[in-house]
């Protein structure tokens, strides 16, 4: 059986496995925050969150562990709120023992740092031709935007009730976005879509996305049109949050043709059609849904039971008598 500990460190290398920098891409931002942590003070040292030198996404996280509980059941939702943790205390008392709550999104530091995983967009962005220096300026311009416009949330209020409730809590963010983001990837890869109609129409054969059209939020062609050609295709599902709008151009300059991503602000849009791109946008809690149920996946493969909540849309893809 896993603990709670074991559970975010296996998450995390497969995280790693998915990571469009691959595994030396990885240690070597590793290695960028080795250093820096080795250039502080003393002083400032004792600021510094240490997780940062062995966890390479830091939106994601251990919030509560009690250290003992072997793991048999989870809870996992794209959302984690209050009314979760809550959710998952009631199942508790009424004999449906939930022995770790999995949230997607970022939850009390995870939140804080979120703007730091951004900084992974240096490293992809010249894999699509975009030369290191632009990718730097774009990145660390967003990365400060991000920062500013996190920092005023009150990171910690689901952590303080999952506390006092006794939940176990971690989150899984850049973790299961690294996932989808692979996923996607391969399979567009595989099936070769040769029109921009044609990659809405791959994604529609995943129930995910399947499930989100019936409920009014699947995937659309927001620049561009059916018939364009696909070109050279960017999957934009990870990397903590949006982009630079400004990057758009400098993909259309470079050669990428057609953006797949999750979610994009409407400035970005307008900068990608003013550059002639493509984009399909394949839905956020869809593809979020999509990234989690491959990691939970792999836990039901151990025997861990999963119960879905907080918009999770869970499909598993595990066969019958393979868990």
């Amino acid at each position: 059986m896993m603990k709670v500990k074991d559970i975010f460190e296996f998450a995390t290398k497969l995280g790693v496995s998915a990571d469009p920098r691959g595994k030396i891409g990885v240690s070597k931002h590793l290695e960028r925050v080795k250093k820096q942590y080795d250039g502080l003070s003393e002083k400032d040292k004792e600021f510094f969150d240490t997780d940062k030198l062995t966890n390479p996404y830091t939106d994601g996280g251990i919030h509560v562990d009690d250290g003992k509980t072997q793991v048999k059941r989870v809870m996992a939702g794209i959302d984690i709120n209050e009314g979760e943790i809550l959710l998952a205390s009631q199942l508790n008392e009424r004999g449906k023992k939930i022995d770790l709550v999995i949230a997607h999104h970022p939850e009390g530091k995870g939140l804080s740092n979120l703007h730091e995983v951004m900084e992974m967009y240096s490293d992809v962005y010249p894999l699509h031709g975009v030369p290191v220096h632009i990718a730097e300026r774009l990145t660390d311009e967003r990365i400060r935007e991000v920062g500013r416009g996190t920092h005023p949330i009150n990171h910690f209020k689901t952590i303080d009730i999952a506390k006092h409730l006794g939940i176990n809590l971690i989150n899984t963010h850049t973790i299961t976005d690294n996932l989808v983001d692979k996923f996607i990837k391969e399979y567009l890869e595989k099936n070769k879509p040769e029109t921009v109609g044609e990659i809405v129409d791959c994604l529609m054969l995943l129930p995910e996305y399947q499930l989100a059209r019936k409920n009014g939020f699947g995937p659309k062609i927001v620049s561009g049109a059916p018939n364009h050609r696909v070109g050279k295709i960017m999957i934009e599902m990870t990397g903590g949050t949006n982009p630079s709008a400004k990057v758009y151009q400098q993909f259309s300059q470079f050669g990428v043709s057609t953006i797949v991503g999750m979610h994009m602000r409407e400035d970005a849009i307008k900068n990608a059609g003013e550059s002639h791109m493509n984009i399909v946008i394949a839905g956020h809690m869809s593809s979020d849904s999509l990234g989690m149920n491959l990691f939970l996946d792999e836990l039901e493969k151990l025997g861990i039971d999963v119960v879905a909540c907080g918009g999770l849309m869970r499909f598993s893809r595990v066969k019958k008598g393979k868990k």
